[in-house]
């Protein structure tokens, strides 16, 4: 599975690109846990404990499809500009 560590993005912005992935993205917390960030709950479970002043300040993420993290990669690096 291929993954992707995402630094200081906008949260709204995020969440609108895991909305485009074709495949399951997970968001991999400190302690090991998987959350699959295509599930709106667990959105707002993972995302509540890495979001700082509006934005996620570093999150590791596993992408099932490497498009997805292609994808997310770019959107890390350039933001919304990247499309």
């Amino acid at each position: 599975m291929a993954s992707v560590e995402m630094h200081n993005i906008d949260v709204q912005e995020f969440l609108a690109e895991i909305n485009k992935c074709e495949g399951n993205v997970f968001l991999v917390t400190d302690e090991g846990d998987r959350l699959n960030l295509k599930s709106k709950l667990c959105q707002l479970i993972g995302l509540t404990s890495l979001i700082q002043g509006g934005k996620i300040a570093n999150a590791h993420l596993e992408c099932q499809k490497p498009e997805d993290e292609t994808r997310l990669f770019r959107f890390n690096m350039f933001g919304k500009k990247a499309e």
